[in-house]
């Protein structure tokens, strides 16, 4: 349960890093709010899933679901770039995330 604790963290994180990106530098009310509302809901769901995962398998784990996520959403929303090097650096870190978990016994 924790692993998905932890999963819907990182859903979180991606929410509020793409939040920044609508709010303007946090000078527009809504988009303000909803980003601090996903970022305290993604600490809590943090908080929780260290409380059986170590805190440096859930850290690195948490920040590359957000990284990637962001990264991915930020190609889709804000048509960044996605040459096949950025994508193959991205599959990277979907790599260690998925070895992270692995070799953690979960």
């Amino acid at each position: 349960m924790s692993w998905f604790v932890l999963f819907v963290a990182g859903l979180f994180e991606i929410a509020w890093a793409i939040g920044l990106a609508y709010s303007d530098g946090l000078s527009d009310p809504l988009p303000t709010a909803g980003t601090a509302v996903a970022l305290v809901i993604s600490m809590v769901l943090l908080a929780r899933a260290v409380e059986t995962i170590p805190i440096g398998t859930a850290y690195a784990v948490w920040t590359g679901i957000g990284a990637v996520g962001t990264a991915i959403l930020g190609i889709v929303l804000f048509e960044e770039p996605a040459s096949l090097d950025r994508l193959a650096f991205i599959a990277l870190v979907v790599v260690g995330i998925v070895g992270l978990h692995h070799v953690s016994g979960a």
